[in-house]
C-alpha cells in the first residue's frame, strides 16, 4: 500500500521477499528508491495517485538485481485522496498459469474467477458483517474507516459478478425483440439516472424486423454503451449522443462447425461527441481490464462484446477524428432469416 507522495504505507510477506527487506524497513521509503521502471510513462501515472493502472510484462530493476519482467496493477483506494495499492506480479508466474492447459482459449484468463468465485465472496461477506459490527461500537472519527471496508468488499463482490458472467460459457436463451423497444427502455433508465444535460437524438429505421436476441443481455449491453456515451461526453460544451439503426446487408457470421452463416444485417449505432480512447488503447478495448477511466476496472465493454457474441451478434468501435465523433457499432441477426440475392459468398465477417 503506497500513501501520498508514493511512500510505502504497508507491505505483506510477498512484498517483503520481493525486495528483500523486512515490512519494518521499508514502511516510509519512497517507491523510486526500490524499483525502478523501465517504461518511463509508468512512475508518473502511479504520482496521480488517482489513476487506475494495468501494465503488463513490464521492464523492472528492483534494488541491485538485474532487470526482471513484472506485471504492476494499481489502484486508488476510494474516499482516501493519494492513496493507493500496488501489485507487483512476476510475468513468469502469470505465463506459467497460462501454460497449465487454459492457453489459446479467448476466456482462458477469466475461468479461475469462476473457480473461486464462492471461496472469495464467502470470506468477503463475513468482513463486511465485521465491518458493520464494528462501526456501531467505534467512535464517531473512526466510522469513516468501518464505512470504507464495507464499501470496498461491496466494489470486489460487484467485480466478481461481473467476472463469473464473463467467465460463463452458457448463452442465455434468444427470443424475437423490438430493438427500438429496448433501446428507450435502456435511454429511459440512462436520464433517469441524472443526465438530463446531455442531447440525446434518435435516428431509427421504423421498418426493422425484429431481431433474435435475450432481452436482458440486450438492456444491458445499451445500459453500458449509452452509459459510457454518457461519461464520454459529459465534459463537452453541448453534450449529444446519437441513437442510430439501419439495415446493412452483407456481413454475415460463420461459425465452426456450422456451414450455415449467420446473418447480421441489423444495426444499431451508439455515437457520441465525446473525445474518444486513447489511440493506444483503441485496439484494446474489449479486452478485459484495459480502461481509459481513472477508476475503471476495464470488464465494462469486455462483458458487453461477450454478451452480443452470445446473441450471434458482433460490436466494433470507430473513432471519426475528423467530425470528432466516436462509434459503436453492433450487429444482430433478424428473428427470422432472409436471403438477399446475390449475397453469396461474397459476405465476410467484419465485426469482431
Amino acid at each position: 500500500m503506497l500513501r501520498p507522495g508514493l511512500r510505502v504505507a504497508a507491505v505483506n510477506s510477498a512484498g517483503e521477499h520481493l525486495f528483500g527487506q523486512s515490512a519494518r524497513r521499508l514502511v516510509g521509503k519512497p517507491l523510486k528508491t526500490l524499483v525502478d521502471f523501465g517504461e518511463a510513462r509508468l512512475m508518473p501515472m502511479l504520482e496521480d495517485g488517482d489513476v487506475q493502472i494495468n501494465a503488463r510484462d513490464m521492464t523492472a530493476r528492483i534494488g541491485k538485481e538485474s532487470a526482471r519482467r513484472v506485471n504492476v496493477i494499481a489502484s486508488p483506494i476510494a474516499g482516501w485522496e493519494g492513496w493507493q495499492t500496488l501489485t507487483l506480479m512476476e510475468a513468469a508466474e502469470v505465463e506459467g498459469f497460462e501454460e497449465s492447459g487454459l492457453a489459446g482459449h479467448e476466456e482462458s484468463g477469466l475461468r479461475a474467477p469462476e473457480i473461486l468465485a464462492h471461496e472469495i465472496k464467502n470470506p468477503l461477506a463475513g468482513i463486511r458483517g465485521a465491518a458493520q459490527l464494528l462501526g456501531r461500537k467505534a467512535k464517531p472519527s473512526d466510522r469513516a474507516l468501518t464505512t470504507l471496508i464495507a464499501e470496498e468488499v461491496d466494489r470486489i463482490a460487484a467485480l466478481i459478478d461481473q467476472m463469473q458472467t464473463l467467465s460463463s460459457r452458457s448463452a442465455a436463451p434468444a427470443t424475437p425483440l423490438n430493438l427500438h423497444v429496448a433501446i428507450r427502455r435502456a435511454r429511459a433508465v440512462l436520464e433517469a439516472g441524472g443526465h438530463d444535460r446531455i442531447r440525446i437524438r434518435e435516428d431509427f429505421d421504423p421498418s426493422l424486423p425484429m431481431v433474435l436476441v435475450n432481452s436482458d443481455s440486450l438492456l444491458q449491453v445499451l445500459l453500458n454503451l449509452l452509459t459510457n456515451a454518457a461519461e464520454a461526453c459529459s465534459a463537452q460544451e453541448s453534450p449529444e449522443i446519437t441513437l442510430h439503426t439501419r439495415f446493412a446487408s452483407g456481413i454475415m457470421l460463420r461459425q465452426a462447425g456450422n456451414a450455415q452463416p449467420i446473418r447480421l444485417p441489423i444495426e444499431i449505432c451508439v455515437t457520441d461527441n465525446g473525445p474518444g480512447v486513447d489511440p493506444e488503447l483503441r485496439d484494446h478495448i474489449f479486452e478485459p481490464f484495459v480502461s481509459s477511466k481513472k477508476q475503471g476496472q476495464g470488464l465494462g465493454l469486455a462483458l458487453v462484446r461477450k454478451l452480443v457474441r452470445d446473441m450471434n451478434g458482433r460490436i466494433h468501435h470507430e473513432r471519426d477524428e475528423l467530425r470528432g465523433l466516436t462509434h459503436f457499432r453492433v450487429r444482430f441477426p433478424m428473428a427470422e432469416s432472409r436471403r438477399d440475392a446475390g449475397l453469396g459468398d461474397r459476405a465476410e465477417e467484419a465485426l469482431t
